[in-house]
């Protein structure tokens, strides 16, 4: 199958990263697709959000069912029984890590770019300023890419735009890219699942608020 340079996936929550990275997709390729997953999170409504941002933006919308997903393993994301860490523990990463996601995502999305024809995945993953996830390293990204490649004989390139930026300078590329109000006021980053500004105190929203504060402070 011929495959395009000119489109891309971008794997799309809704948040503040992956809305970022859609418009700086938007930016760089002719077409693209906005792929959202429902894996068992307790906030369903981020789907929502997702599709409204894609819809506003004219960018095509897919939703995947990867509810597999929450019956592998146990996270304060997709068992509501579970209470959430507020801190990332000393010697390990915060039980809001959802085991395997982004490895599934991105394997998910590189299929389904197959039957489009679309060689580029865009994902917003981050090691600058993240919770210790494994699977939102550089190396982690680079890894899956060959392994991808490999295991569909295609040459899939997988752009991660915010992997050596901070939040601060995510609110920046945002401004940038002429959504910063967008991002800040229609998005879903919280834990809790509250749009915009969110409940204030979840791990997420302390990241994200704390990097607008800095930019505004910048700004100014």
């Amino acid at each position: 199958m011929r495959m395009s340079n000119e489109s891309a996936v971008v794997l799309f929550s809704g948040g503040q990263d992956s809305t970022t990275c859609l418009f700086w997709a938007k930016r760089h390729f002719k077409k693209v697709y906005a792929l959202s997953f429902l894996y068992g999170q307790k906030h369903q409504k981020e789907v929502d959000i997702a599709r409204n941002i894609a819809e506003n933006a004219d960018v095509e919308f897919h939703l995947m069912d990867a509810s597999f997903i929450s019956k592998l393993g146990s996270n304060s994301l997709t068992d509501s029984s579970i209470e959430m860490d507020q801190e990332k523990p000393a010697d390990s990463f915060p039980n809001t890590f959802v085991p395997g996601r982004n490895l599934f995502f991105l394997s998910i999305a590189a299929v389904f770019a197959r039957e489009k024809g679309v060689r580029h995945l865009v994902t917003g993953v981050s090691q600058t300023d993240f919770s210790g996830y494994p699977d939102c390293r550089d190396s982690f990204v680079k890894s899956l890419n060959v392994t991808i490649n490999l295991a569909m004989d295609e040459q899939f390139v997988i752009h991660t735009p915010l992997m050596w930026i901070d939040k601060t300078e995510t609110w920046a590329l945002a401004d940038e890219l002429g959504v910063f109000d967008l991002v800040r006021n229609e998005t879903l980053t919280c834990y809790n699942g509250i749009p915009a500004d969110g409940c204030g105190h979840c791990p997420a929203c302390k990241l994200r608020n704390h990097g607008l504060q800095e930019y505004l402070k910048r700004k100014n």
